[in-house]
């Protein structure tokens, strides 16, 4: 009686009335009887409260009784329920009969006729499990926008956390949400939104603090986002943005204990390995990378001036780069590089921190280029991680900024305690040829990156690499911050090896411009003004900074002369210094790369800025030969014989070169910062001037 009057409802006049009566039918449903009858009455209620959810959303009405409704509904829910009905008869609109080992709807009004054989109509009218699925059907209905949406799922969520629900063992929290998701994508974006709330729950004061419930939650969504439409939406983006920051927090827990040369805590690692997971399964639901560096940039802007934080962001956003890459790389050819990104990276690039200028370099090669592996690249995609691991998460947190030979001195060692665990000590020695090896201190062969192999050393020169395109303009720029950046007084061998390949990207950027001469002019000026820089006597920089500049400023002639056809120039390049006093933490590789052979440890024969390198590098400055002019005659010469038939630009060509390299007029912090740090037009020198190494005292505060 009660259905068919609720079925017989044109308005909402008995709202309220029929409200009273949900107690009743909720204890009713929840009868502890399981004969025949005590089924009957569960049924009957569950159908009833069906009619009243379906009612109240006809009517735009949500009942504040909906936590006891869904208590009842969730209490009569079979995971995998599967009805024993053989046949299947298609009625009209929403009315179908769906039996798919999940779903099985039957009209709740009875007004639509069913050729169905009545020992099938009562099998399921009296079937509890089968009312609880009408009733998450009904809610679906309910939720048609996002307040609604949010509405329906507290409830749920609340009774998830009250209880082992969220278990992906367990299957309730993840079956349930998953026929919602599949009612409400009938109806548009409705299932991203479901997602995307499932998403911040995570940050639910319930269970900030219980990190084994976040981790279900994650992996709960990291199913739901499996199952997702296949389309971009701002509820989407959102999610990604969600899991972006806990990432970064993940990262900032990794890298704090890594300083505090302290475990890492195992849910922290185990959280990490699900919300990388997540974000893989959404990033492929967006359909392209643009939304995603957009986001990228975003999490740049407000990059903080204190260290710790810093390089979490950065740590953060280059694996997120790297995920995109791995979904996105074959679509990445001829795809514009994102203005506002570019702009943040620009000035992430000249961060007070010298390991959070090294990772917007990376982020950047990972971006412009994802198909060339780079020295740093070699940490797996997905992470190798168990659930347990506690320090994969630390060498990931690590691989943004630090140096190559630190991660595969941390990787040796993983290696060789888990051989000793295993009692197994044959495995204690690891090959290169597993991504691990153990250096001798005066081996100046450089080992340990599973990378370099034949293939990835010729990588600079193979004519199919794909790029993202930089414009000439953003070309000039990075020439520019390379600049500003050389004379930095902090820069360690990594930073001097992260400029040269961010040269070598802008190199080949510009080789397949039709004015690619301009870019290659300004090249050239730009390394033999570092070069000539490196030896002045007016250089405030200690001997073994300016070696390392001398360095580095060589090898980007080396790479300009190749990608020139000017062979000749870099046997002069490389006769200019002593064959013995070679660099110890810089060499270039192939003559295609800038590698930091520095292992910045105990194991290293020479620790950077000690005395001794000290000595030994203000004996490289004073043998070395200091007179550029043949080198510069001979890429004039190059140019001239390009341009013999346009001498007038021949001559703009010639002055430049002669020239000291000067920053691009739009740049975005103005004059070089190698003058002062932070410099006074710099972003970072409105902040205050804290240390760089302060931890904060309650990490929630990362946002």
């Amino acid at each position: 009686m009660l259905i068919d009057f609720l079925n017989g409802q044109v308005d909402s006049t008995h709202m309220f009335n029929l409200e009273g009566l949900i107690p009743k039918l909720c204890e009713i449903g929840q009868e502890l009887r399981e004969d025949d009858k005590g089924l009957r009455l569960r049924s009957a209620a569950l159908q009833a409260l069906a009619s009243m959810v379906q009612y109240m959303g006809d009517h735009s009405h949500i009942s504040m009784e909906l936590d006891e409704v869904v208590s009842v509904i969730i209490s009569c829910y079979e995971v995998n329920q599967t009805l024993s009905i053989k046949e299947v008869v298609r009625l009209q609109d929403d009315d179908d009969l769906v039996i798919n080992g999940n779903l099985a709807v039957v009209p709740v009004s009875g007004q639509n006729s069913a050729k169905v054989a009545s020992d099938t109509i009562r099998s399921v009218s009296e079937n509890p499990a089968h009312w609880a699925r009408v009733c998450l059907r009904n809610m679906a209905n309910i939720a048609k926008e996002a307040t609604t949406v949010r509405r329906v799922l507290d409830p749920l969520f609340r009774l998830f956390d009250n209880h082992d629900y969220w278990s992906p063992e367990n299957g309730i929290a993840l079956s349930v949400l998953q026929e919602m998701q599949k009612l409400m994508d009938k109806s548009g974006q409705h299932g991203h939104l479901l997602l995307s709330f499932t998403i911040k729950h995570i940050d639910h004061k319930v269970i900030a603090k219980k990190p084994a419930k976040q981790i279900n939650i994650v992996k709960v969504a990291s199913n739901l986002a499996r199952h997702a439409k296949l389309k971009a939406s701002v509820t989407i983006a959102t999610a990604i943005s969600d899991l972006i920051k806990h990432l970064r927090k993940c990262m900032h827990f990794a890298i704090e204990a890594s300083n505090a040369h302290a475990d890492d805590d195992k849910w922290n690692s185990a959280l990490h390995v699900a919300l990388e997971d997540c974000l893989v399964q959404l990033t492929e639901k967006v359909g392209d990378v643009s939304p995603i560096l957009d986001m990228v940039g975003v999490m740049l802007e407000n990059l903080s001036h204190t260290a710790t934080i810093a390089r979490s962001t950065i740590s953060s956003v280059y694996r997120t780069s790297q995920i995109a890459a791995s979904v996105y790389k074959s679509s990445y050819h001829q795809k514009a590089f994102p203005e506002a990104l570019f702009h943040q990276l620009l000035l992430a690039m000249l961060h007070p921190d010298n390991k959070t200028r090294i990772g917007s370099h990376r982020v950047l090669s990972t971006i412009v280029a994802p198909s060339l592996l780079c020295p740093w690249s070699a940490m797996s995609f997905p992470i190798p991680a168990k659930g347990d691991d506690l320090q994969n998460l630390r060498l990931l947190a690590l691989s943004a900024f630090s140096s190559e030979a630190i991660i595969n001195e941390m990787r040796t060692k993983n290696k060789i305690q888990e051989s000793l665990q295993k009692n197994d000590k044959s495995e204690a020695i690891v090959g290169p040829e597993n991504g691990y090896a153990l250096t001798e201190p005066n081996t100046r062969q450089y080992l340990g990156s599973p990378c370099l192999n034949e293939h990835h050393l010729t990588a600079f020169n193979d004519e199919n690499l794909k790029f993202m395109k930089l414009n000439n303009h953003q070309i000039d720029l990075l020439l520019s911050s390379i600049w500003s950046q050389a004379s930095l007084e902090d820069n360690s061998p990594a930073n001097f090896e992260a400029m040269g390949h961010t040269y070598n990207i802008a190199l080949f950027c510009s080789k397949s411009k039709s004015s690619s001469h301009v870019a290659l002019v300004r090249c050239f000026q730009l390394a033999f003004s570092i070069r000539k820089k490196s030896l002045s006597q007016e250089n405030d920089l200690q001997p073994s900074r300016r070696r390392c500049l001398h360095t580095m400023a060589s090898a980007m002639l080396i790479f300009s002369a190749k990608i020139a056809d000017l062979h000749q120039i870099i046997p002069l390049v490389k006769a200019a210094a002593p064959e013995k006093m070679v660099d110890p933490h810089l060499c270039v590789m192939d003559d295609c790369q800038l590698i930091n052979t520095s292992a910045e440890s105990a194991n290293s024969e020479m620790v950077y800025g000690s005395e001794e390198d000290e000595s030994n590098a203000h004996a490289f400055l004073s043998a070395i030969n200091k007179d550029d002019v043949e080198l510069i005659e001979i890429v004039m010469s190059h140019f001239k014989k390009k341009f013999e038939n346009l001498p007038e630009k021949f001559n703009g060509i010639e002055e430049q070169l002669l020239q000291e390299f000067s920053l691009d007029d739009s740049f975005p912090l103005g004059a070089p910062l190698f003058m002062e740090t932070p410099h006074s037009c710099s972003m970072y020198a409105e902040k205050d001037d804290h240390c760089f190494d302060e931890v904060l005292s309650d990490p929630s505060q990362i946002s």
